[in-house]
């Protein structure tokens, strides 16, 4: 008792100190003091009139949390153990289920799973939203506190329940948890005689190295051209990013800006002339709606400097910075500080944050050629909304508003019925692991042959998957592929399964194909009949790149 009325005291006679000198302010300053009377007036009175004693450090704790939650969904406190798991994070390592998770109408949505991750495995993706964690509602929740109930000892298992556009029924999924490793580049490898496929997962303090060390490895291999998936890549660290692209284009090239209130967040960011880089690889790069920060300051800076061919799905519009600010408590905050913008200076904000006033210029062509562009430009059909129009260094069009919209636009195939049932329960990597210790003398390229197939759709039966013989039939390509896939995974690896997944994947597919016909980096955009002025772009300056700086 003696403890909390001194604890009143001294937090009457701080607050009490600061209205005194402040109450006479206008302006900004005269508000914050009025509103710390009001703050101490509601802190006073939760601990005298609450029907139970609340600790005071959970109080605040609580009151910093949602101050920094009502700014955006990336900005956040972190205590001292939160914020070791964050550092963790960009180091490559950390314990806990694997998933990257954002926050769309106050529900969290998965951005994407950590390769090779338990919930990976599991079939969890992009566009998932968690809407419970061991039965209790995630609604409302921040993202911080999603993921301490997500993470913990390894072994330990935790369920969640899956909500999934196109799916009536939710899931639930159980995970166990384990220590999450990771790899920026989980595998790179030549496919059809000269073509590079790096795949980057996400941005940490070794990106840069890593996707370095890959080129090297795929030019050794013979490859002369380059596929780069950045697809499910939620971002990460700002400067890796500029380390990315310094592999692709010349020193001195301008790769992304940064712009904010806070002094030096403003900063003009070039490639380092760093020596050999890849200028003459014809190049394609894949994104998505979970293609995030980081990877969409990459795949926006190659698209408008015309380096690269960008081929899928417009990405998931996180065009603001981070800054992290250590507090002497051991914990810290994470706080938007700027927006990013690209080359030609757009920024790719969600467009629900985007203040750039742009329009759409006019153009007189054919409702045929406006419905196509509404495809590249993101917007629904008969969709009006204005959206800010730049050129890249050749004179293309590109948008901003709302993430990098590709040149060429590949939806991902949607899945069957019972296909989808597979990936989402993951029934083929199950069967997969009992077929192998079943059979151990099964090699990675044995064709599936009829006890296989027994064997699988039992496995179905049991699992109540129902389908029909007809439909069976009609998916049977898709779930051999599957099966294919989660055998080499068990065999093999990662590497090896990715191998297989390319297969039926038409975004890789409309890679190789633009790629087939591309001899130099600028033949990508005539071979996926994708206009281009015959202007050129001005030379651009040359500076030195300034201080390696990180945000998320």
């Amino acid at each position: 008792m003696k403890r909390r009325i001194l604890l009143a005291a001294l937090l009457l006679a701080l607050f009490g100190t600061g209205w005194w000198v402040g109450r006479g302010s206008a302006g900004a300053s005269g508000d914050l003091y009025r509103n710390l009377d009001v703050f101490v007036e509601v802190l006073q009175r939760v601990q005298s009139s609450y029907v139970d004693v609340v600790p005071t450090d959970k109080l605040m704790t609580g009151a910093m949390r949602g101050m920094l939650r009502a700014l955006d969904p990336y900005s956040q406190y972190m205590d001292a153990s939160s914020y070791d798991e964050l550092q963790s994070t960009t180091r490559g390592s950390f314990g806990g289920v694997g998933l990257i998770v954002g926050v769309r109408d106050r529900v969290p949505v998965v951005i994407s799973a950590v390769e090779g991750g338990p919930a990976w495995t599991l079939g969890l993706h992009t566009g998932d939203a968690i809407v419970a964690i061991e039965g209790h509602s995630t609604f409302g929740l921040a993202l911080e506190e999603v993921a301490q109930k997500l993470r913990g000892d390894p072994g330990t298992s935790v369920k969640v329940t899956v909500a999934r556009e196109g799916e009536e029924e939710r899931q639930d999924v159980t995970i166990q948890r384990q220590v999450i490793a990771t790899k920026s580049v989980p595998y790179a490898f030549v496919t059809h005689g000269d073509v590079g496929y790096l795949r980057l997962a996400d941005f940490s303090q070794d990106s840069g190295a890593e996707v370095k060390a890959a080129i090297e490895q795929l030019r050794k291999g013979g490859a002369k051209r380059l596929v780069l998936d950045l697809r499910s890549n939620p971002g990460g660290l700002l400067d890796q990013a500029v380390d990315v692209v310094e592999r692709f284009v010349p020193g001195g090239t301008l790769v992304v800006s940064t712009r904010g209130r806070m002094k030096g967040s403003d900063q003009k960011l070039f490639a380092a002339d760093g020596g050999r880089h890849e200028s003459a690889w014809p190049m394609v790069v894949l994104i998505d709606r979970g293609s995030a920060s980081a990877s969409e300051i990459v795949a926006g800076a190659l698209q408008d400097l015309d380096r690269a061919l960008v081929v899928g799905e417009t990405s998931f519009g996180k065009g603001s910075v981070q800054n992290l600010f250590p507090l002497r408590s051991g914990g810290a905050i994470k706080l938007t500080t700027g927006r990013y913008y690209t080359p030609s200076g757009r920024s790719i904000h969600n467009i629900a944050h985007d203040r750039l006033l742009a329009a759409l210029e006019d153009d007189d062509d054919s409702n045929d050629a406006a419905a196509a562009e509404s495809l590249v430009t993101g917007l629904a059909p008969g969709d009006t909304t204005p959206r800010p129009v730049f050129k890249t260094s050749a004179g293309r069009k590109v948008y901003g508003g709302g993430g990098i919209r590709p040149d060429a636009v590949v939806l991902p195939d949607s899945l069957a019925p019972i296909a989808r049932a597979v990936e989402s329960r993951g029934l083929a990597f199950r069967f997969a692991n009992r077929w192998v210790n079943t059979n151990p003398a099964w090699t990675v390229d044995r064709p599936i042959d009829e006890p296989m197939w027994k064997g699988f759709r039992a496995g179905l039966d049991s699992a109540q998957v129902k389908f029909t013989e007809p439909q069976f039939a009609v998916e049977k390509p898709v779930l051999e592929r599957a099966l294919r896939r989660e055998l080499a995974r068990r065999l093999s690896g990662d590497a090896s399964a990715a191998r297989v997944a390319l297969e039926g994947d038409p975004m890789f597919t409309r890679a190789l194909d633009v790629l087939g016909r591309a001899r130099a980096p600028r033949d990508v955009f005539a071979a996926a009949l994708v206009t281009t002025p015959a202007s050129d772009a001005a030379a651009r300056p040359t500076a030195r790149k300034p201080a390696t700086r990180s945000a998320r």
